[in-house]
C-alpha cells in the first residue's frame, strides 16, 4: 500500500506512533523538500529512501514503476484530498494501492484558532482565478467564508479590495491567518483601516466572519453602505447601491416633515436612510414582495428609525389606504407603471417632488409625458458608477448599472389677491 498521511508543522515527531512505524518500515518516502531536514533529524541513519514530492511526476513516474507491494509513505500537509497531491495521485495509480489519512486542514485549524464552529461555513479559492467570484459569494453575505488566497494576484490585499467595492467592509470581521500549524503561525484580526503586515507570509488564508451590525449611533448620517442592510436570502445585491442612493436622496429635496411614499421599497434603504437625514418624516414603505415588510422593519432598527407604516401590497391598489405624499419614490411597477405614477401624480401635494429611477430609455419615453402634462417641472439624468475592483496586480474599476433618474417637481401655486 502506498499510505498517504496528512500532517501537521511538527511531522514527523509529532505524528502518531502507529504513522512513524510505517515511516520506518518504508521502502520509499516522499515528502515535500521543506519537510526533509525534520525527515533526517528524525530518522537518522536507519532512515529509507527519500525523494520529493514538490515536483510530483518524477515522484508519481517512480511510484507507478515500484512493486505493488512495496512499502510507501507519502507525507503531505493537512488534507491530502483537500487541494493537496491526493488527486494527483488517484489520477495516476489504481485507487486501491492507496490509503489516505487527513491531517487538519487549513480551514481546520483556521477556524480553531479563532475559536468559531463552521459547519455553516463556506469556502473560496482564488489560486490562479479571477475575484469575480468572490464578489458574487459575498454578494449572498455567508454567515463564514474561507478565502484561500493567491500571493502572487495579490493576496489578503485582493480579498480586501473585494469587500470594499461590494461595501461590506464593515459588515464581516477579516482575519488574517499566516503559517498554521508551524511553530511561528500569526493569527491576527485587522480592522479596515489597518494596514496588512509588511512581513505577510505567502502562505496565509483570509476568514470573513459576519459581524453583529453596528449600533445606529455609530453610523454615518448619509451614504449608508450597502453592507449595513439586510437583504433577501434569494436576491443577493438587488438593492439600490449606495451611490444611487445618494443622488436619489438629493433629488428628493427632503422636506423637514410630511410624508414621503417608498414603492417598490425593496429592503428599505431609500426611504430608511432618508429618515436619518429627517427624522420627523412620514415614511410610508410599500413593497409587493412576500416576507418584505418584516425585512424592512428589521432594517429599520439597524438605522434607528421607525417608518409609519410597511405595507406589503401591490400599487396602485394599496396606495389608497396612505396619506397624501409630498415626496414619493417610484422604485417598482412594471408593466402597470404608467397606471401606477398617475396614480401618484393624482394624489401628490402641492410642492411636492416624485422621483422615478428607471434602467431603459423606454421607460423614460413612455412616463415622461405623465409628468409634463401633469404640469411639473421635469428633469432627467442618467448616473453611472464604477467601484475599484482588484485585478491581478491592479485594480479595474467594475461599472455598475446606469441607472436614469426621472424627476418632476409640482409648484406651488401663488396665491390670489
Amino acid at each position: 500500500m502506498i499510505e498517504v498521511i496528512g500532517t501537521d508543522a511538527g511531522a514527523p515527531a509529532t505524528l502518531p506512533v502507529l504513522y512513524q512505524q510505517q515511516l520506518r518500515e518504508a521502502a520509499l518516502i516522499a515528502a515535500p523538500r521543506r519537510m526533509h531536514a525534520a525527515l533526517r533529524h528524525w530518522g537518522g541513519a536507519g532512515l529509507p529512501e527519500l525523494m520529493p514530492s514538490d515536483q510530483p511526476q518524477p515522484l508519481l513516474e517512480r511510484l507507478a514503476a515500484m512493486a505493488p507491494d512495496a512499502a510507501v509513505v507519502v507525507l503531505a500537509s493537512g488534507d491530502p484530498l483537500w487541494f493537496g497531491i491526493g488527486r494527483l495521485l488517484l489520477d495516476a495509480l489504481p485507487p486501491e494501492r492507496l490509503r489516505f489519512h487527513p491531517g487538519p486542514s487549513s480551514l481546520q485549524l483556521a477556524f480553531a484558532r479563532v475559536g468559531r464552529p463552521w459547519q455553516d461555513a463556506s469556502w473560496l479559492s482564488l489560486h490562479g482565478r479571477d475575484p469575480a467570484p468572490l464578489a458574487a459569494r459575498l454578494q449572498q453575505r455567508p454567515a463564514a467564508l474561507a478565502v484561500l488566497t493567491d500571493p502572487g494576484r495579490g493576496g489578503a490585499e485582493e480579498v480586501r479590495c473585494c469587500l470594499r467595492a461590494a461595501g461590506l467592509e464593515q459588515a464581516y470581521a477579516f482575519w488574517l491567518c499566516e503559517r498554521l500549524g508551524h511553530s511561528n503561525e500569526r493569527v491576527q484580526r485587522l480592522a479596515p483601516a489597518d494596514h496588512l503586515p509588511a512581513d505577510l507570509d505567502p502562505l496565509h488564508l483570509v476568514l470573513l466572519l459576519a459581524e453583529q451590525p453596528p449600533l445606529p449611533a455609530q453610523l454615518p448620517l448619509f451614504g449608508l453602505a450597502d453592507g449595513v442592510f439586510l437583504q433577501h436570502p434569494d436576491r443577493p445585491g438587488l438593492m439600490t447601491k449606495r451611490e444611487v442612493r445618494i443622488q436619489l436622496l438629493a433629488d428628493l429635496d427632503l422636506p423637514l416633515e410630511g410624508v414621503l411614499w417608498d414603492i417598490g421599497a425593496g429592503v428599505g434603504s431609500i426611504g430608511l436612510e432618508a429618515m436619518r437625514l429627517r427624522p420627523a418624516l412620514q415614511l410610508w414603505a410599500l413593497e409587493q414582495r412576500g416576507g418584505s415588510a418584516a425585512l424592512i422593519r428589521a432594517n429599520g432598527e439597524r438605522l434607528g428609525v421607525q417608518p409609519a407604516g410597511v405595507l406589503e401590497g401591490r400599487a396602485p391598489e394599496a396606495l389608497a389606504a396612505l396619506p397624501d405624499p409630498d415626496r414619493v419614490v417610484v422604485g417598482g411597477g412594471g408593466r402597470d407603471r404608467r397606471q401606477l405614477l398617475q396614480a401618484v401624480l393624482d394624489r401628490l401635494r402641492p410642492g411636492g417632488v416624485v422621483v422615478v429611477p428607471l434602467a431603459t430609455v423606454e421607460a423614460l419615453a413612455e412616463l415622461r409625458p405623465l409628468l409634463e402634462q401633469a404640469g411639473l417641472t421635469v428633469s432627467v439624468a442618467q448616473h453611472q458608477a464604477w467601484r475599484g475592483a482588484p485585478l491581478a496586480d491592479g485594480t479595474r474599476l467594475a461599472p455598475l448599472n446606469p441607472v436614469l433618474v426621472l424627476r418632476g417637481e409640482r409648484r406651488v401655486q401663488p396665491e390670489m389677491a
